[in-house]
């Protein structure tokens, strides 16, 4: 997880800001283990502040290149799917920007393939679209169902998804960048 997800909500001080990021990391972690199961390792919380990512070379930047890219080695991650280049919110394409400089950095190939949150269109000529293998559509709700600070009124006015977000399909459609010319919008 990228960012600590505080941004999503007005707090009225650091008392309530923290119970947020306590929300989002606990939301987090049981919609891992709705989709992988109990044994599953918990998600990696770079804590990066909401909406305010690091730039590219800066130190927060680099600090999570080397501890995502040293965890690529241990696990022998090949794949890396991230928020597509041109999606418009500055922590999805930040978090594209950490895994093509993780991708760069590896000492073995690190695939980087996209997918789409809240962008319109699709990447556009030079992707190749992968589907995922479907999953039961009962555990990917499950696991969007995790997200109560997301999706009902817990913590207050703020970001929710749109009911057409929380339908979603059986599978997952990535992008994987097949041509050196593809557009990086």
């Amino acid at each position: 997880m990228l960012t600590d997800g505080a941004g999503s909500h007005a707090h009225a001080d650091a008392v309530a800001r923290a119970r947020l990021i306590a929300a989002r990391r606990r939301e987090a972690e049981l919609a891992v283990r709705r989709l992988a199961g109990a044994s599953a390792p918990p998600p990696l919380f770079l804590g990066w502040p909401d909406a305010r990512p690091f730039a590219p070379g800066s130190a927060g930047f680099e600090a999570s290149r080397r501890r995502l890219g040293a965890l690529c080695r241990r696990l022998g991650v090949d794949a890396l799917a991230v928020t597509a280049r041109h999606e418009p919110h500055c922590d999805h394409e930040a978090a594209y920007e950490l895994a093509q400089a993780v991708s760069k950095s590896a000492i073995r190939p690190v695939a980087v393939v996209e997918y789409i949150v809240w962008a319109q269109d699709s990447p556009g000529n030079g992707y190749r679209a992968l589907r995922t293998a479907p999953m039961p559509l009962g555990a990917r709700n499950r696991a969007l169902a995790a997200h109560r600070s997301q999706i009902t009124p817990l913590f207050g006015d703020g970001f929710r998804l749109s009911p057409e977000k929380m339908r979603m399909p059986a599978y997952d459609l990535l992008f994987e960048r097949i041509s050196r010319d593809a557009p990086h919008r």
